[in-house]
């Protein structure tokens, strides 16, 4: 086991051209509560490297973290339901967007989806615009341990094929007891490293 990725808080910004220089990127991409956050810290093995908040749609800028000196991941604010006005959401989808069509860094982006509720319209309309664009990305369904044990065979197969996917395409996590953290780490490491 290779343990925690060691992701120290860079900034957050509001404009790509404040984004640091890196040789290779990661982004973190899901719905307002989807559990973005927790997974961040999670993976950091930390408690606070990404603050949680029980009000949806906090993420309203791009928060970049760094690992070592050549790798940064970038957490993208929430689609979906936020305590914003809708002029606001927009914006950040704009710079959402323009962050996943510009940077030349991106290796891949992990778009989360909800394990309990299953892929929701709006994570259908990311996946496809994603596939649209040529965009790399996998999908991480979160809140594993929150799906009863007798229908996770079922909620599997449903999230995989709702995402156009094979139902070992779909990493599987849990923020509260470390499920599928130490192989979503391993899958991370080999997308910094490619």
């Amino acid at each position: 086991m290779a343990g925690p990725l060691r992701f120290e808080f860079v900034r957050s910004v509001a404009d790509l051209s404040d984004l640091p220089d890196t040789d290779v990127e990661v982004a973190v991409l899901g719905r307002s509560n989807v559990g973005k956050s927790s997974l961040i810290n999670a993976l950091a093995g930390r408690r606070n490297l990404a603050q949680t908040s029980k009000t949806p749609g906090r993420t309203r800028l791009l928060n970049v973290y760094r690992l070592g000196d050549r790798a940064t991941m970038v957490d993208c604010p929430g689609y979906g339901f936020a305590r914003a006005s809708g002029s606001a959401r927009a914006d950040w989808m704009d710079l959402v967007a323009e962050y996943l069509l510009q940077r030349e860094e991106l290796a891949m982006v992990m778009i989360l989806s909800d394990g309990v509720v299953g892929p929701t319209d709006l994570d259908l309309d990311m996946l496809s615009w994603l596939r649209e664009e040529g965009i790399p990305h996998t999908v991480v369904a979160t809140k594993m341990d929150k799906v009863k044990a007798s229908n996770r065979v079922r909620r599997r197969r449903d999230l995989a094929q709702k995402s156009l996917l094979g139902e070992g395409d779909v990493m599987w996590t849990s923020t509260t007891n470390n499920s599928g953290i130490e192989g979503l780490r391993g899958l991370i490491r080999l997308w910094l490293e490619a």
